[in-house]
């Protein structure tokens, strides 16, 4: 029987209310034991997230998982403090880190799927999910495209609008990367009504400057919808493509995604 490594891992949680105490886990940080270097993961299912907190910015839990990689990466050169002290510093009393546990493990991939299991992923339920509609599915569409690539890691999200318009725009771009130009994705639905294809329709302008502006390159922004056959309206559907076009958006379908990944994925040499 192979020789089992020791490992020590620690958990992230969110804690909507540090008076209340409830806290859900969203994921794990693990590293053989007396090395710096670490792995993170989050969940992909945030039920048990919008049970204690249905307000809860799931696109902002999401981004930190890139955030934490990179610092996690940069480790070495944190001599100061142990690197998950710093991280701790670092971000707000709705998201903490425990400290670290002993584990004994196989390997880290298969002790990372184990301790996401035990602490972090929600019971499977044997009735039938809901499935997702909607911007939502679009974006987790998005998300796993990139991620299927091996690029999501790489790229910017929650891109705010405001640093290339105005203050106090609220827009935030899902994704995006730099090569050569900004390339923008943002996942806009059209299943029940046009509002998200006339509000991306309108800031593209003031984006695309703002871009030229701030980085000094063309934006290129794009904008993915479902499959006109699973819309009910297509007069409505025509309406938000034309009204993207019309703006020099590029819009494509989720079908479109694992070409834009393999694009991406050329581009970042991932």
């Amino acid at each position: 029987m192979p020789e089992r490594m020791q490992c020590e891992f620690s958990l992230i949680r969110y804690v909507p209310d540090v008076v209340k105490g409830e806290f859900a886990n969203i994921g794990v940080v693990l590293r053989e034991a007396g090395h710096s270097e670490a792995v993170v993961r989050f969940t992909r299912d945030w039920s048990r997230v919008r049970c204690i907190d249905a307000e809860a910015d799931v696109a902002l839990l999401e981004s930190l998982e890139a955030e934490l990689g990179a610092r996690l990466q940069t480790a070495p050169q944190l001599n100061a403090k142990p690197v998950l002290e710093v991280l701790g510093d670092s971000l707000s009393n709705s998201v903490q880190i425990t400290a670290m546990r002993a584990t004994l493990a196989e390997n880290l991939p298969a002790e990372m799927e184990q301790l996401m299991r035990m602490y972090v992923e929600p019971l499977k339920a044997p009735a039938t999910r809901r499935k997702t509609s909607g911007r939502t599915a679009i974006a987790g569409a998005l998300r796993e495209e990139f991620e299927r690539a091996g690029v999501w890691r790489l790229m910017r999200k929650r891109i705010s609008a405001a640093q290339y318009t105005q203050a106090g725009d609220p827009l935030k771009l899902d994704c995006g990367y730099r090569n050569g130009k900004v390339r923008m994705f943002h996942a806009v639905s059209l299943e029940n009504d046009a509002e998200g294809a006339k509000g991306l329709a309108y800031s593209a302008a003031a984006l695309r400057a703002g871009v030229q502006r701030v980085e000094g390159v063309e934006l290129e922004l794009t904008a993915v919808v479902e499959p006109l056959a699973r819309i009910s309206d297509p007069e409505q559907y025509g309406f938000g493509i034309s009204a993207m076009e019309r703006e020099a958006i590029r819009v494509l379908t989720v079908s479109d995604l694992g070409r834009v990944a393999e694009t991406a994925k050329r581009e970042l040499r991932a």
